[in-house]
């Protein structure tokens, strides 16, 4: 019987089974439903990194991610490809600008002292493509900038490897089963997994495997023009805070998204009509690449983990001892995926974590403490 079962071999899993190793926890097994590394919603991110959040949590779970990446070669032996070249958040109103504010004087009392409010004249000078004569001002911060999702997946999935850990795909959890001591089994098609604890690193999935856990998927679009040398990949991740609208290169493809609010659950199909509203956007804020053609190609969707405050679920599951969530990171779970799979493995082996990460802690919405935010999370 394995110590630990991780149910979800998406990035989170991953990073979870390698810290649970590394600290001597060498019989865990991962089980994922997909066929292979990459199935689920991990390959699907943007790769944007940052730490300019408006919560202390987030904010927290950021700066630890970051001196983590910053160690990943040494660490894990692979390239994070953490590129430090900046997020500018874009206001066009006063309450935005003041949104902005707020956020960053938090970000400065947390450590993130790099962070600094600059005019819009600085921000177009950073990001030359802005093309918006609207923007009144601009969060910066020259740390934050982009990663590469699946070779953080990669390595982290290769050094558990190396130190015993065991992943099995085509596994799909139906339901976990439950006694008054806790989680008993992992029920799947071909039968029950047991295990001392178990970890529900599902994703977007998180909430269909028979414990009631206040995560739903939510779609989200990405946008990408054929290959061109019309904006450097230096730019930082652009967002315009009051729309939504963002804008990066990687691989040079202009790479835009917008938040829009899809009604289907689980349907991923890329959306035409979402993307006719992008480059209505798209044209407003950056004039210079209306006539760069998208690839319909290299358009694609994913799901995001959404838990009701938007912030991550991490901890305990309320009322089973033995099974601990990492569950509902909301967008951000590619980034927060080092410092979750270090504070997940330090709750299972000490008890404790490094990190006062209480706020987080699955049991409080029943509390009545969910996290409060802006719309900058």
């Amino acid at each position: 019987m394995p110590e630990v079962v991780i149910v979800g071999a998406g990035v989170i899993g991953a990073s979870i089974a390698y810290h649970l190793a590394a600290r001597g926890v060498r019989d865990v097994l991962v089980i994922d439903r997909g066929s292979d590394f990459g199935f689920g919603s991990t390959p699907r991110a943007t790769g944007g990194f940052r730490c300019q959040f408006s919560t202390e949590p987030n904010i927290l779970l950021s700066m630890m991610s970051r001196e983590k990446l910053r160690r990943f070669q040494d660490e894990i032996g692979v390239d994070s490809g953490y590129q430090p070249l900046g997020y500018l958040f874009l206001a066009r109103s006063e309450d935005t600008l003041r949104l902005l504010r707020d956020a960053q004087a938090l970000q400065h009392r947390c450590g993130l002292e790099e962070a600094r409010m600059i005019t819009g004249a600085e921000a177009r000078y950073i990001n030359s493509a802005i093309g918006d004569e609207d923007i009144l001002g601009a969060a910066h911060c020259p740390t934050d900038g982009f990663i590469r999702a699946v070779q953080i997946l990669r390595g982290y999935a290769e050094a558990a490897k190396r130190l015993g850990v065991r992943f099995e795909f085509g596994v799909e959890v139906r339901r976990l089963r439950t006694t008054f001591t806790g989680v008993a089994a992992a029920q799947t098609k071909t039968g029950e997994i047991t295990a001392q604890s178990f970890v529900n690193a599902a994703g977007p999935w998180a909430g269909t495997l028979g414990i009631n856990i206040p995560v739903r998927p939510l779609k989200r679009q990405v946008a990408a023009t054929v290959e061109t040398d019309a904006l450097p990949e230096t730019i930082p991740m652009t967002i315009w805070v009051d729309d939504g609208f963002h804008i990066r290169v990687r691989d040079r493809r202009i790479l835009m998204l917008w938040p829009d609010q899809p009604a289907s659950d689980f349907e991923v199909e890329f959306d035409e009509r979402w993307l006719q509203q992008l480059l209505r956007l798209a044209r407003e804020h950056v004039p210079s690449i209306a006539d760069i053609r998208i690839d319909r190609s290299q358009c694609w969707a994913g799901l995001y983990e959404m838990s009701p405050d938007r912030h991550a679920l991490l901890g305990p599951a309320p009322g089973i001892e033995n099974l601990f969530l990492a569950n509902g990171s909301s967008g951000h779970g590619v980034m927060h995926a080092p410092a979750i799979g270090q504070l997940v493995a330090e709750m299972i082996v000490d008890g404790k974590t490094s990190i006062d990460v209480r706020a987080l802690r699955p049991a409080r919405f029943a509390e009545g403490e969910a996290i409060e935010a802006s719309e900058l999370i």
